[in-house]
């Protein structure tokens, strides 16, 4: 990864390169956060619905900020459509926090503007976890064209599908300010995943991935549709891809998927729980510290 690219988004988080890392559920904790702003970087804490002591605050509180010996700002990101920011805008903005919103349509981007986003995240379908349908390249272009009409202060990232140098250059090329990666850093040291599900994806090409909503009903967390989300696809995929609408109705068989995706969970088994990455896999074939790989 190229160092010291100066844009917007480096200028106004005070960062070294236009890099930050995807808050993502379970795999992004404190450490993680800290390793990458330590690095130059922006690292976001991955809330979803755990708990406070299970997200390492206090390593992301001691991260510096890069380059400066500050501490970094402090930012909300916003994903759970149908969601909508602005009831919560105002306190983290009277916070003194940075309104961070991923989008995956122009619906969303509007809304996220109305909100008076301060960053807005355009995420394409090929990354890993929770999406919709649009593609990285003419999504990023196209929000890139609005926001420069409409609502110029507002920064970009791009999202989807990125996970190196070339990414970067793209998006930056595209419009966009910087990047938003998940499966690069999922695919760290100091991520909160399994070494046995990163060692699956560093072995898969981008080919090895799908969008399905099996593994949102196995833990009970069913988003709403159109969204669903990217993982490998493995034997659990496999065996619950046309009964997954039943599963939803019934609650037997809810239980046995469910039963069966945890217990795989819990020991690591990647070939009967859900291991979410992004097409971006095919680009990984390591599992290096973030140091070392900005």
């Amino acid at each position: 990864m190229a160092r010291c690219i100066s844009t917007r988004i480096t200028e106004r988080f005070g960062l070294k390169v236009p890099v930050v890392s995807a808050p993502m559920a379970g795999a992004a904790p404190g450490r993680l956060a800290a390793a990458v702003c330590k690095a130059g970087g922006l690292g976001l804490i991955g809330a979803g619905w755990r708990r406070l002591y299970h997200l390492g605050l206090g390593e992301a509180s001691r991260a510096p900020g890069p380059g400066s010996g500050q501490e970094a700002k402090s930012s909300d990101a916003f994903f759970w459509r149908p969601c909508d920011p602005a009831p919560f805008a105002p306190a983290i903005h009277a916070a003194g926090a940075q309104l961070i919103c991923q989008c995956q349509t122009i619906a969303h981007v509007r809304q996220a503007v109305e909100s008076r986003a301060d960053v807005i995240v355009a995420q394409g379908s090929e990354a890993g976890g929770h999406g919709a349908a649009r593609g990285t390249m003419s999504f990023v272009a196209e929000v890139a064209d609005l926001l420069g009409a409409e609502s110029p202060n507002t920064l970009l990232l791009a999202a989807g599908g990125i996970a190196d140098g070339r990414g970067l250059a793209a998006a930056l090329m595209l419009g966009a300010d910087g990047v938003l990666m998940g499966s690069r850093f999922w695919a760290s040291e100091e991520a909160g995943v399994n070494p046995a599900l990163q060692d699956a994806a560093i072995a898969a090409s981008g080919d090895a991935t799908v969008r399905t909503s099996v593994p949102d009903v196995a833990r009970g967390k069913d988003w709403p549709k159109p969204f669903n989300i990217r993982v490998l696809d493995n034997s659990v995929i496999r065996d619950w891809l046309d009964k997954v609408e039943a599963a939803r109705a019934d609650p037997v068989l809810c239980q046995q998927l469910a039963e069966r995706y945890r217990t795989a969970a819990a020991i690591g088994d990647p070939d009967n729980t859900g291991v979410v990455v992004g097409e971006a896999c095919g680009l990984i074939h390591d599992r290096p510290s973030v140091q070392a790989e900005l």
